[in-house]
């Protein structure tokens, strides 16, 4: 009973551009969660380490850290825990692939005969494991977008009793991934001959199966993107046959610190900016990142700063991001005579808020309330506005 450590999109060396000021702290969150899971393939003594493309953030990594990469990898290594790795679209097989420029199995202890560290690629894209009846297989294109599926004949010379497939892609989702630039059906990862797809390019975990084929997103093993949900975990993987009937089991680990939450808060329920303040304090986690939007129609008296609560609460997260999209109460007295300029102008735009708040086009009706409040206010100030 073969069983897989599966983990993908680490994105080791990640600038993190929307984490600010702690940018530097999850580069070190998103390598202690690669160390761990390194260390959870040691204790659960797997047989090997799969890792679906995207270990590395980008190709332009300095020498230093991919040496602290190889360190890492080389503690399986030495436990003779082999470990195949593919390139993804961030550390793409290109020209200038960090693959091409650092030999990962010599940096980590790995013999060139023994297939304890494989990358598998364009030239290489099958590595077998006798001992264990296990055939790891990938499709790696030398450019960033494939040219066509990576599924297609991929198992084909793979021999052994379990055919475990490796992909860095995404389903081809129409309307959402169907422009990725490596993609696949379900009706193509059903009909690939494989006992288990591992996958990459999705940050968070998901699974299931196509034709009896099992598949896998591992996720990201810590936060990558500030929006990130479903983050910070690898997946043991088993593969066992009972009764004649093959059977493959998934099961996610925890090795990320990070974690995402997002909330609305009603504006019309807030008294006060202090009371906010107090309600998102509730909420303090030093691995939290938190995403709160305040919505809703605001009481006119309420005066919310958003950047200033940032500044206040940034110390009880490890990152907080607020934003404000509610929208002022809209004129209380609109009973203009229906001749008149702001008559005819409110009832034209009531009409079209109530028309996309019915399509649930909320950003759009927002807009059109905050535009009515603003020609009100200019129309009724003979001094801003002079009609002809």
């Amino acid at each position: 009973m073969p069983r897989l450590l599966h983990m993908a999109d680490v994105h080791l060396g990640a600038r993190h551009d929307d984490m600010g000021p702690v940018a530097a702290e999850q580069r070190e969150r998103q390598f202690s969660a690669f160390k761990r899971a390194i260390g959870l393939a040691i204790s659960e003594k797997v047989d090997a380490v799969l890792i679906c493309g995207d270990l590395f953030d980008s190709n332009g990594q300095p020498r230093r850290s991919v040496e602290r990469a190889a360190t890492e990898l080389g503690k399986a290594v030495a436990r003779q825990i082999p470990v195949v790795i593919i390139p993804g679209t961030h550390d793409s097989y290109d020209a200038g692939s960090i693959y091409r420029i650092f030999d990962l199995a010599e940096m980590s202890g790995a013999s060139p005969d023994s297939d304890l560290l494989t990358v598998l690629t364009d030239s290489r894209p099958l590595v077998e494991f006798e001992h264990i009846g296990l055939s790891v297989v990938a499709r790696v294109f030398p450019t960033k977008r494939a040219p066509h599926s990576p599924l297609v004949g991929l198992a084909d010379g793979a021999s052994a009793k379990w055919k475990v497939g490796m992909v860095h892609g995404s389903f081809a989702v129409p309307g959402r991934f169907d422009q990725d630039e490596v993609s696949f059906t379900d009706a193509e990862v059903g009909a690939s001959g494989l006992d288990y797809l591992a996958l990459g390019h999705w940050h968070s975990f998901r699974e299931g199966r196509s034709n009896g084929v099992a598949w896998a997103y591992s996720g990201a093993p810590d936060l990558v993107a500030l929006d990130q949900d479903g983050a910070g975990q690898v997946l043991l993987v088993s593969l066992d046959e009972r009764d004649g009937q093959r059977q493959v089991t998934v099961e996610p680990r925890q090795v990320g610190r990070s974690h995402f939450r997002k909330m609305e808060v009603d504006a019309s329920t807030l008294a006060s900016q202090a009371e906010l303040e107090g309600s998102l304090r509730e909420q303090a986690d030093p691995d939290r990142v938190l995403d709160v939007r305040v919505v809703g129609i605001r009481p006119s008296e309420l005066d919310l700063n958003v950047d200033e609560l940032e500044r206040q609460l940034s110390g009880s997260f490890l990152r907080i991001r607020l934003r404000d999209v509610s929208v002022a109460p809209l004129p209380e007295d609109l009973n203009a005579p229906a001749d008149t300029i702001v008559g005819a102008l409110a009832r034209d735009l009531h009409g079209r808020i109530a028309e996309h708040e019915e399509r649930g086009e909320a950003e759009r009706a927002a807009e059109l309330r905050e535009a009515l409040r603003i020609a009100v206010l200019l129309l009724d100030d003979a001094q801003r506005v002079t009609l002809a």
